[in-house]
């Protein structure tokens, strides 16, 4: 019996290509109105949208209804947790490398105020954010991963859909007003942090929730660092998670990057 859809069909690059051209419009209006949706998020950001889209089109083209059906079911699909303690690091993981490089930073004598914490405005950010990661991972893990793990391991795979993504958020970061040392150290960040939600995709049954909850995460501690981000510093930041990353393939292996060494 056929799968509604099958993975064998997908071509990554297919999908890169499209999710940078549907990206495109958005990159131009945000070059061109310069509008914040938060401190450091400019209007292009809404591309995040743009890999469940291009996800979509791709499996409708495979599967009709059916296959674009299964792709948004991945958006929740928990049954496939079967060892519940993986939502710990989806949720913790990311707050903890923030507190370590805050820390760090405090340590360091950087030029730190107090963090704030608005209950209300954290749920809304949360929740804004877990929309936002969930547009991202049902295309990245959802339709992109999986195939790409069938033609290398799982390291390989992760650094360089890793790489994709880095590249994706350059326009963005740019309209930011980021420097471009701040960028490149970002880059390292997010290739890095692709190898922990990779990670977190595989020790769950290839469950795309623990990965958003995990992505979702990111942009909540970035916004929680002091004052809306702006004291964030990539480099501290992005070392810390590349350490992380780098602890995961040891004790996992690179092969998988889980306890299960065959596929």
């Amino acid at each position: 019996m056929k799968t509604p859809f099958i993975k064998e069909r997908r071509s990554p690059l297919k999908f890169f290509l499209l999710v940078f051209t549907l990206s495109i419009p958005l990159w131009l209006i945000g070059a061109v109105t310069r509008l914040q949706l938060l401190p450091g998020l400019p209007v292009s950001s809404l591309m995040a949208f743009c890999p469940l889209i291009a996800a979509s089109i791709l499996v409708y083209r495979e599967d009709k209804t059916a296959g674009v059906t299964k792709l948004f079911k991945r958006s929740f699909d928990y049954r496939r947790i079967r060892a519940k303690v993986w939502y710990v690091p989806s949720v913790l993981l990311m707050p903890c490398i923030a507190v370590l490089a805050y820390g760090l930073m405090r340590l360091l004598r950087l030029p730190l105020p107090v963090p704030q914490f608005p209950g209300v405005a954290v749920l809304l950010m949360f929740l804004t954010f877990f929309i936002a990661a969930l547009g991202e991972e049902v295309g990245w893990l959802g339709y992109a991963i999986d195939p790409m793990q069938d033609r290398r391991n799982a390291l390989q795979a992760s650094i360089l859909l890793g790489l994709v993504t880095a590249t994706w958020h350059i326009v963005p970061f740019a309209q930011a007003d980021r420097s471009p040392s701040w960028i490149a150290w970002q880059c390292l960040n997010l290739v890095a942090l692709r190898v922990l939600l990779v990670w977190l995709y595989n020790n769950t049954g290839k469950s795309v929730l623990p990965a958003a909850l995990c992505h979702a995460m990111v942009n909540l501690s970035w916004q929680l660092f002091p004052n809306y981000g702006s004291h964030y510093d990539p480099r501290i930041n992005g070392l810390i998670t590349a350490f992380a990353a780098v602890i995961v393939t040891v004790i996992w292996g690179p092969r998988t990057l889980t306890r299960n060494r065959n596929r």
